[in-house]
């Protein structure tokens, strides 16, 4: 049986730990990322939460309490964003521990919807395929980008900002 990862709150001695697993990841992040998301931090805006196991970092994920897209801020809606599992670790439940993780911190809140986003490029389909498993549903307002919504008949690139946001009750 797979062991559940630990999941801890980042603190800023983690910086090396999150710009390395992005490293590793090939993904591209903004100068300051990190930084920026540890002060909001500090603000009780959001928890950066990193996985370990095995005695690596196994990953990350944020739990957002006051979101961009503008239905979840409107009905305080907490979201799940930028999870990652390193691929050492995926298909062992990691993600799965992290959103029942958040989702469990939302209830004990009182809140009762969880919000999170998928990117609608293929490159995200195990993401997609899990979050509905999860119960997670499209929250019937369409595709967002950069959580905005499209207007009708625009284009947009496909990429990680072109977003179905979904929503499930806790």
């Amino acid at each position: 049986m797979t062991q559940k990862p630990l999941i801890r709150e980042a603190v800023p001695e983690d910086l090396s730990i999150l710009w390395g697993m992005i490293h590793e990841l090939g993904a591209a992040k903004d100068a300051g990322y990190f930084e920026h998301v540890l002060e909001r931090q500090k603000k009780s805006d959001l928890t950066l939460y990193i996985l370990h196991a095995d005695g690596q970092a196994a990953g990350y994920g944020i739990l957002n309490w006051q979101p961009k897209y503008g239905l979840y801020r409107k009905l305080e809606i907490p979201e799940v964003q930028d999870l990652n599992v390193m691929p050492a670790f995926r298909r062992r439940g990691f993600a799965q521990n992290l959103i029942t993780h958040c989702e469990e911190l939302a209830r004990a809140k009182g809140r009762t919807q969880m919000g999170i986003a998928v990117s609608v490029h293929s490159s995200f389909g195990p993401a997609q395929r899990l979050y509905f498993k999860l119960g997670y549903v499209p929250d019937g307002m369409g595709a967002t980008y950069d959580r905005a919504a499209i207007d009708f008949a625009a284009f947009k690139p496909v990429d990680d900002q072109l977003c179905l946001m979904l929503v499930k009750d806790l």
